[in-house]
């Protein structure tokens, strides 16, 4: 399992993949600050789990799209995914680059998130760090085994956002996607980065390009 979820780190899908369930039930507080955004998450994640097989990929996707795209800042993590790359682009192909970045990211969550078999996850704690809080989780998977998640957090519009992930506080996400992103651009292109990004959330969730 362990290898599952560093796979998905590694760009072939979300870093959370598989095992992620929230621990706090509907109703109880959940954490305050940037902790909240990340349980609501979670929240979202579990109940999608738990009713993977009757909604099926594009049912999950539609429920997971839209949380995703209001507490990950995805224009940030796109721009900081492309690196150098990203000050080449006019207003329209960084428009394009943004959403086909957020389907991609959604139909990976809809496409893992499939089922679930009593995975646990504790949001343990949160702190201060140079670009806003890094909020400090805790997969326990079904075996027991725990996995060290951390988000860190910034501040957008007055709220709080999740602009990379860390599996056991070293893999970030964010720099992952850029290297992998850049060989991409090399070989084809921004344009061609674009519409694998496309294709990919296409060939998961089976929805449009357009449609994120």
């Amino acid at each position: 399992m362990r290898t599952l979820i560093r796979k998905l780190v590694l760009g072939t899908a979300s870093l959370l993949a598989l095992s992620i369930a929230g621990t706090t039930r509907p109703g109880l507080a959940a954490p305050e600050g940037g902790g909240a955004i990340v349980q609501t998450l979670y929240y979202t994640l579990l109940a999608t789990m738990q009713n993977g097989g009757r909604l099926g990929v594009s049912g999950r996707y539609a429920q997971l799209a839209p949380v995703i795209r209001r507490i990950f800042d995805l224009p940030l993590m796109t721009r900081l995914s492309l690196g150098p790359a990203w000050g080449t682009l006019g207003d329209a192909q960084k428009q394009q680059m943004i959403e086909s970045f957020g389907r991609y990211v959604s139909a990976t969550y809809a496409e893992r998130f499939d089922s679930y078999h009593g995975q646990r996850l504790e949001v343990t704690s949160q702190e201060p760090a140079p670009a806003g809080v890094i909020v400090r989780s805790r997969i326990i998977k079904a075996n027991g085994e725990p996995v060290e998640v951390d988000y860190l957090m910034h501040g957008n519009g007055g709220a709080w956002r999740i602009s990379d992930i860390y599996l056991d506080g070293s893999i970030s996400e964010v720099a992952t996607r850029r290297s992998e992103f850049s060989s991409i651009i090399r070989s084809q292109g921004i344009g061609g980065l674009i519409v694998a990004l496309n294709r990919k959330a296409d060939m998961l969730t089976g929805t449009a390009a357009r449609a994120y």
